[in-house]
């Protein structure tokens, strides 16, 4: 099976419709790194809050929109009845390994095992989904007043460890299909047509059993998962592990 166009990775989301400490049903606040991800709404309706140095912003989500946003945006899903997403996520691999940062509050995010406990669904996934939600939810309501350069900080001190194992994805993944697109222009410009023989077609199976996410029922399609190559120079990297977080 070859990897879906562009590296990127593809989700089905049913939004959470838990009541929040602010009365609004929704998702728990978080910000990616390195990845930009894109909305499009198959059905409900509600919002996505998002949280920039810009400043707070409210963008409604209906039946058809396609919204999107990139990485520094803090974004909070509001559900506001039945809302339904298709999830497109850049770097396929990279969220499913860590580049996603909850906005716990100040204390968690500056202490590394408290903020992994907080991070983990232990126990029954879906009180832990929830009580993850509200931590985190406490964390954004706070960064809404001040405290949003700290929160990056405290955030790429948190992920830093995992920067070499992001880059190998990266190469492996998206960068890997960018540059096949390269060379197939470059065999094209001498007549070269012999890639065209080599067409095939793929096909996912939508998951039928949701895994508890950060906004809500997941059902992520698998995408082909290469064996790593290390970095060059390099025998291996030490940080090739299993992130501690469950999305």
């Amino acid at each position: 099976m070859t990897p879906l166009p562009g590296g990127v990775g593809i989700s089905g989301l049913t939004v959470y419709d838990w009541e929040a400490a602010d009365g609004l049903c929704g998702g728990t606040p978080h910000m990616h790194l390195v990845c930009s991800e894109a909305y499009v709404v198959i059905s409900g309706e509600g919002s996505v809050q998002t949280l920039t140095t810009t400043g707070f912003a409210d963008t409604p989500l209906r039946p058809g929109d396609v919204v999107w946003f990139t990485p520094g945006t803090i974004h909070r899903l509001v559900n506001a009845g039945g809302l339904r997403l298709l999830v497109l996520m850049q770097n396929s691999g990279l969220p499913e390994a860590g580049d996603a940062v909850f906005t716990f509050p100040a204390p968690v995010m500056a202490d590394p095992d408290a903020y992994q406990a907080a991070a983990a669904l232990t126990g029954d996934p879906a009180a832990a989904a929830r009580r993850r939600r509200d931590l985190a939810l406490e964390g954004f309501l706070a960064l809404r007043e001040r405290g949003l350069r700290e929160f990056h900080t405290a955030a790429h001190r948190l992920k830093s460890e995992l920067l070499d194992a992001w880059w190998i994805r990266w190469r492996d993944g998206p960068l890997a299909a960018t540059l096949t697109t390269g060379r197939q222009l470059e065999a094209l410009k001498t007549g070269d047509l012999s890639h065209l023989d080599h067409g095939e077609v793929s096909r996912l199976e939508r998951p039928e059993d949701p895994l508890f996410g950060m906004c809500g029922l997941r059902h992520p399609y698998p995408v082909p998962v290469l064996p790593p190559r290390p970095l060059r120079g390099s025998s291996g990297s030490p940080h090739l592990r299993p992130p501690k977080e469950l999305f």
